[in-house]
């Protein structure tokens, strides 16, 4: 999926589901385990918010957006409005299955979610992630897509693993 021609043809079919369904968690936890970097709690994270969603509806506080060709997911984001805060949101999960990343994925999910966070008034959204030479990737990602690094908490998940934290102001609507 390397190709540019292939890339800008996977963009064009690629469409963006926002409704969340039984069968998504089973993904969720299958996408996020074929990632190969997060831990067997950080899965379990990933899908207990695909059940918060599903159990409580948008008072969750959880929204997701899945990207999808031909009915099948490639990819998700799920994001929320950061509780007692002004139009700030987090980017808790942005996940593509690893025989498709390179394709344009990634970024097209970020920019459907932060039209998303736009559209309901959202105006920074941030992200955190991992200090782990895994997570480089990551990083390299959140740059790329215009996040700026906003802080570093020296040994926060562990020793020797640093928490990172990235945020992106948005224009306004």
């Amino acid at each position: 999926m390397n190709d540019p021609a292939e890339t800008s043809e996977s963009s064009r079919s690629l469409t963006f589901r926002q409704t969340v369904a039984g069968h998504d968690a089973i993904w969720v936890r299958g996408v996020v385990q074929r990632a190969e970097v997060f831990s067997a709690a950080e899965v379990d994270v990933a899908v207990e918010l695909v059940q918060e969603r599903l159990a409580k509806g948008p008072g969750s506080g959880y929204h997701f957006v899945f990207a999808e060709r031909n009915g099948q997911a490639l990819g998700y984001t799920c994001y929320g409005p950061i509780p007692a805060t002004a139009r700030r949101y987090d980017l808790y999960w942005i996940v593509v299955e690893p025989w498709c990343r390179s394709a344009g994925i990634g970024r097209l999910l970020l920019a459907e979610t932060e039209r998303l966070v736009r559209a309901h008034g959202g105006r920074r959204v941030y992200a955190e992630t991992s200090g782990r030479d895994e997570y480089g990737s990551a990083r390299a990602f959140y740059e790329r897509c215009g996040f700026r690094r906003e802080a570093v908490l020296e040994d926060f998940y562990a020793d020797g693993d640093d928490k990172i934290i990235y945020v992106k102001a948005l224009p306004s609507a």
